[in-house]
């Protein structure tokens, strides 16, 4: 463990991430989980999740889409008014599949098209309405990713970068930032990549995605990446710092680290940083880790945990056995105060 005091550490870190714009956790299981009977406390006092996470310095709800199931458009609007009224503005990631969409799978949802040209008049209608819907409700979006995770394209097989190389998936990229566009002329864009520590993988993305008559570099206000440090030894934060200063000296963009999140407990698995301790204090120093990386290159916006309060999946879809932010009766941990800056 690093030579610090933990009030040190705390106090380091609050002054720290202060100057992120958006403090963010991604608690979109929030429905899920009171359906499942989980409560949680802070403190000691019963309290409701969202209402912890603003209380303890969140300002960003980051909530995924699905086309169907425990994620559709009418559960995300439910937790849109939450954090509405908890005071967070909204980060809503669009998976465009009736289930989960990343690098290693991105499916059409059943009742789409399975044609590029239907499918670009698909997703342009389908963006617009979703934007527009949240705006209805009073719950305007201020970051829509246009996708989630998308190294290998998006709807599969016709956006599939192995099987038609970029010019579909540029196109349909394209049509959901038009149709974003048509409903909200506030609203952001976002493309969102796994692997942000990945310079030539990112470069490459970028070098070629980017089509004359499909999606242009003024489509993606911002640049989304995920930041894990159990999947690959070589996510370091030298990496990261390394990845964005190339991404961002070649457009110029705004970018954020959208997904990240620390073990409290792991065995068996070797961190991409191992001097960090697998612990509360630890995940505590993952982020101000990250936020002193990011304020070494322009243009970072801010931070998202991935999944905080998940109990009953607590592994949150990694090797380690807990990365939670709470413990398993759901009282949270002293980590919870990680975006406290500023309160």
């Amino acid at each position: 463990m690093r030579a610090v005091s933990y009030l040190g550490l705390l106090a380091s870190f609050a002054l720290r991430v202060s100057s992120l714009t958006y403090k963010c956790a991604d608690f979109s299981s929030l429905l899920v989980n009171e359906a499942a009977g989980i409560t949680y406390t802070d403190n000691g006092a019963t309290a409701k999740f969202d209402t912890i996470l603003a209380n303890h310095g969140t300002n960003l709800a980051r909530i995924r889409v699905w086309t169907a199931g425990d994620y559709d458009l009418p559960q995300a609007l439910q937790i849109a008014k939450r954090a509405k009224a908890a005071g967070m503005s909204l980060l809503v990631d669009l998976h465009y599949s009736d289930t989960w969409a990343d690098p290693g799978k991105q499916a059409i949802p059943s009742s789409w098209p399975t044609d590029l040209s239907g499918l670009n008049t698909q997703i342009y209608t389908y963006t617009q309405n979703l934007v527009q819907s949240f705006a209805d409700q009073g719950t305007p979006i201020t970051i829509l990713q246009i996708g989630n995770e998308i190294n290998s394209g998006i709807l599969w097989p016709v956006g599939e970068i192995s099987e038609n190389g970029y010019n579909g998936l540029s196109q349909l990229l394209h049509s959901g930032v038009q149709g974003a566009r048509a409903a909200s002329s506030s609203v952001k864009t976002m493309i969102h990549l796994a692997n942000g520590w990945d310079q030539s993988g990112v470069t490459s993305f970028y070098q070629n995605v980017f089509i004359q008559g499909a999606l242009s570099a003024s489509d993606v206000d911002i640049m989304g990446f995920s930041f894990y440090p159990f999947y690959d030894t070589r996510a370091t934060l030298s990496a990261l710092q390394s990845s964005m200063a190339a991404i961002t000296k070649a457009y110029g963009k705004q970018y954020m680290v959208v997904e990240t999140d620390w073990p409290e407990a792991c065995s068996g698995t070797t961190m991409s940083e191992p001097s960090i301790p697998i612990s509360v204090t630890g995940q505590q120093t993952w982020v101000s880790d990250i936020r002193s990386t990011l304020g070494k290159v322009s243009g970072a916006l801010g931070i998202c945990y991935w999944e905080p309060g998940w109990i009953g999946n607590a592994a949150l879809g990694s090797s380690c056995s807990d990365a939670l932010l709470v413990d398993s009766n759901g009282a949270t941990r002293a980590s919870i105060d990680m975006f406290s800056a500023d309160m």
